[in-house]
């Protein structure tokens, strides 16, 4: 069941196109994220990551992270400095972004963080905990949402699900579908 935050996360914008895949571990979701980041070579794509303590959102960044040649083991999540980047990648892609916005209480916090700096420079963009603040969002973002399966299934199994909000994501989600991940 989703929360109310859940249903209104992703802003006014309708869904462009929505994917769902089935994760059964942790190296799975990593490589998810790393064909991601490999199907996003756009700068600027946004990726609001959305999905219960311990729901994969961090193991997903670090396959971004890998996706883009960097170093997966830098990352963590940045739950107390709010906001972390890594370098550019070995094959000269676009720097990471990683921000957390679980422990934000009011949308000033963002500012002073410099969120809307790290939005407007070129690169990818992930954001744990994005729901919290959807109108805080660029209009053109790539929603991902993990949460445990419902019934029978391994403690490590995900369900995610992307969906697109603009015309990037939309062109980022459908690259990914055309690929191999798993």
């Amino acid at each position: 069941m989703q929360g109310a935050a859940e249903e209104r996360a992703g802003g006014a914008e309708p869904a462009q196109a929505v994917s769902r895949f089935r994760s059964p571990s942790p190296e799975s979701t990593r490589s998810l994220g790393a064909a991601l980041a490999r199907a996003g070579d756009e700068s600027g794509l946004v990726v609001a990551l959305v999905g219960a303590l311990g729901a994969g959102k961090t193991v997903f960044v670090k396959g971004l992270a890998a996706g883009l040649g960097l170093d997966p083991a830098r990352v963590a999540s940045p739950t107390f400095v709010i906001a972390s980047e890594y370098g550019r990648s070995a094959r000269g892609g676009s720097r990471l972004a990683h921000l957390d916005l679980y422990r934000v209480a009011r949308p000033e916090e963002l500012e002073a963080a410099g969120f809307v700096d790290l939005l407007a420079r070129s690169g990818l963009v992930a954001i744990e905990w994005g729901e919290r603040f959807p109108e805080a969002l660029p209009p053109d973002v790539l929603w991902v949402r993990l949460r445990r399966p419902e019934g029978p299934a391994s403690e490590m199994e995900r369900e995610i699900e992307m969906e697109a909000r603009g015309p990037l994501a939309a062109r980022v989600l459908e690259r990914l579908e055309r690929m191999r991940w798993a």
